[in-house]
C-alpha cells in the first residue's frame, strides 16, 4: 500500500467524525456579524472522514517521530532526557491548567506560591541572590541577562562598553543574543590541548579592550563537554577590568549538586528548565530560560517579581531599575509547574545524582566509541563528549552527515553534527543519566556497526536512511526552500 493511501487519501462523501449541534443564533445575524468578502461561496475541500480515521491518521503521524518516550535521543548539548510522567500531572491539574495569568492573586495563590518557591530553589542550585521566571527560553534568557548586564553598566555611567566576548566553541546564540542585545561579539580562541579558554588570547584581548569589555560568555563545562579549570582565574581577569560572567546554563546537567556557577564567579546565568528539569522540548517550544543573577544586578530585574508576606503570596513590583517585562504575563506556566516537580521529585541528593549519572554514562560511551572513532579531546568528560567521523571520512569517504543518517535506520536518533565548530566531522553526544546501560550497550552497538559498514560498504551509509518514510533530502534545498503543505493528490517519494 503507498504512502498517500495509507495516510493522506482517506474518506469517502458522507462520512462524520463528529456532528456539531444547531446553532443557537440567527443565521441571519451571521451576515452582520461577518462581511460578505469573508463569506465562502463554495465548501473547503476537506477530507470526509470517520473518528477512527482522523485517530489513525495522526496516531501513525506520532509514530514516525523521533522522540525520548520512543528510542535513544544522544542529541549533544540539547539534553534530551525523558520527561517523567508524574510532571505532565502536576501540570494537568485543574488549578494550574485552567487559571489565567491576569487573575487576582488572591485566587491563584497556589500557583504564585510554586513560582515563588522555585524561583528560591534556583538561586540554591546556582548560587544567585534572585531568579526571575519570565524568560521563555534559553535564547531568551541570553537576550534578558545581556539587558540586565546593560542596564547595570549604564547605571555606573558605562555604558560605553560595548564588547561581549564568547569562546569559540560557543553555542550559536551566544554572539546571535549579543548582537540582539547591541553588543559586539569577540570570539575568544579555544586552547588546542585542553580545549578549554586558551588564556593567553583572553589575557591578549582583556589587556586592548578592558575597558570596552561589558561580559564574558561561557559554558562549564563548554560543548566540548569538558570543565574549564582555569574559570576562577577567568573570573578575576574579567572582573579586573570592569566586566560580568554571563553563564550559559545549557550544560547545566553536569554540575547539579556538584558545583554552582555562583561559586565559579558568575555574575548571571540561565537555566534550560527544557533540559535541565527533564520538562519537553522541541519544534520551537515549549521552554523555559530563568535567570539567576548576583544582588547587584537584583534591582534590574524583569518584574513583577514574586513575594510573600503576612497575608500570603503577592506580585512585587521591581523597581524603577527594571528593565521591565521580557514577555507577556509572568512565564511559560505549564514547563515551569514540570520543572518544580522535577526538582521536588528529586531533592539536593536525587539532582546531585542526576549529574553523577549523566557524567558516568558519557564517559562510558566515550570509552566504548573510542576504537571506532577518532575522540576529539581523549580526556575525561562532564555529561558530553565529541567523536568524530574523521577516520571514516579520510578511509572511505563517510561523513557524520552519513552516520547520522544510518542511526534513523535503527530507530535511534542522531547526535548533534558538525558542532561545534571548532571539530571537524563532530558527533557530539549526550546520553544523559535516564538511558540504562542496555540502551547505551545496544548504541554502542549499532555504532560499531556503522564503523564497519563504512569500511566495507561505505555506499550503505552514504545513501541512508533506508527504511525511513522519506529517504535522503536534499538538504540545501530543504532548509532554503522548505516544503511543509501537503496538497490534495500530491504524491510523496522515498528519496
Amino acid at each position: 500500500m503507498s504512502v498517500e493511501s495509507l495516510i493522506f487519501e482517506k474518506g469517502a462523501p458522507g462520512r462524520r467524525a463528529v456532528r456539531l449541534p444547531a446553532m443557537d443564533v440567527p443565521t441571519e445575524s451571521l451576515d452582520e456579524l461577518i462581511p460578505a468578502s469573508l463569506i465562502r461561496q463554495e465548501a473547503a475541500t476537506l477530507p470526509e472522514v470517520s473518528e477512527i480515521e482522523v485517530v489513525r491518521h495522526y496516531t501513525h503521524l506520532s509514530q514516525r517521530n523521533f522522540g525520548v518516550d520512543s528510542g535513544f535521543y544522544p542529541l549533544g548539548s540539547c539534553t534530551m532526557k525523558y520527561n517523567p510522567k508524574i510532571n505532565e500531572d502536576m501540570a494537568g491539574l485543574p488549578g494550574f491548567a485552567r487559571i489565567h495569568p491576569l487573575q487576582p492573586a488572591n485566587t491563584v495563590q497556589g500557583a504564585i506560591q510554586l513560582i515563588y518557591e522555585l524561583e528560591q530553589y534556583l538561586a540554591e542550585i546556582s548560587g544567585m541572590a534572585r531568579v526571575t521566571l519570565q524568560p521563555s527560553a534559553g535564547a531568551h534568557g541570553e537576550l534578558t541577562g545581556l539587558m540586565l548586564i546593560k542596564a547595570y553598566h549604564q547605571s555606573r555611567g558605562e555604558g560605553h562598553r560595548n564588547l561581549v566576548l564568547i569562546p569559540d566553541n560557543a553555542h550559536g546564540t551566544n554572539p546571535a543574543s549579543a548582537t540582539l542585545a547591541d553588543y559586539k561579539a569577540v570570539e575568544i580562541k579555544s586552547d588546542d590541548k585542553t580545549g578549554g579558554i586558551d588564556m593567553e588570547h583572553l589575557r591578549t584581548v582583556l589587556a586592548a579592550h578592558g575597558t570596552n569589555v561589558a561580559a564574558i560568555m561561557l559554558t562549564n563545562p563548554n560543548t566540548l563537554g569538558l570543565f574549564d579549570s582555569n574559570i576562577a582565574e577567568i573570573g578575576r581577569l574579567v572582573h579586573e577590568v570592569g566586566g560580568q560572567l554571563y553563564y550559559d546554563g545549557a550544560n547545566a546537567n553536569a554540575v547539579l549538586g556538584i558545583t554552582r556557577p555562583g561559586d565559579m564567579s558568575f555574575d548571571v546565568v540561565h537555566f534550560n528548565l527544557h533540559k535541565t528539569c527533564s520538562t519537553p522540548h522541541g519544534g520551537g517550544g515549549p521552554g523555559a530560560g530563568p535567570i539567576g543573577v548576583k544582588a547587584h544586578l537584583v534591582p534590574f530585574l524583569p518584574g513583577p517579581l514574586p513575594a510573600k508576606n503576612d497575608d500570603g503570596y503577592y506580585w512585587q513590583d521591581a523597581g524603577p531599575q527594571s528593565i521591565g517585562k521580557v514577555r507577556a504575563n509572568l512565564g511559560n506556566f505549564g514547563v515551569l509547574v514540570r520543572a518544580y516537580t522535577y526538582i521536588r521529585s528529586n531533592g539536593p541528593d536525587g539532582l546531585k545524582h542526576v549529574s553523577e549519572s549523566a557524567i558516568l554514562n558519557a564517559n562510558y560511551l566515550k570509552h566504548e566509541l573510542s576504537k571506532d572513532y577518532e575522540i576529539a579531546y581523549p580526556y575525561i568528560c562532564q555529561h558530553e563528549f565529541v567523536a568524530t567521523a574523521q577516520w571514516q571520512k579520510d578511509q572511505s569517504g563517510v561523513t557524520a552527515l552519513d552516520i547520522a543518517k544510518r542511526l534513523l535506520d535503527f530507530g535511534m536518533y542522531a547526535p548533534t553534527t558538525y558542532f561545534p565548530l571548532i571539530v571537524h566531522e563532530a558527533l557530539m553526544i549526550e546520553p544523559t543519566e535516564t538511558e540504562t546501560r542496555e540502551t547505551l550497550d545496544e548504541f554502542v552497538k549499532v555504532m560499531r556497526q556503522i564503523a564497519e559498514e563504512a569500511r566495507t560498504e561505505p555506499e550503505v551509509v552514504k545513501t541512508a536512511p533506508h527504511t525511513t518514510v522519506i529517504g535522503r533530502l536534499d538538504q540545501a534545498l530543504a532548509a532554503r526552500k522548505p516544503n511543509l503543505r501537503w496538497q490534495p493528490g500530491q504524491e510523496l517519494t522515498h528519496a
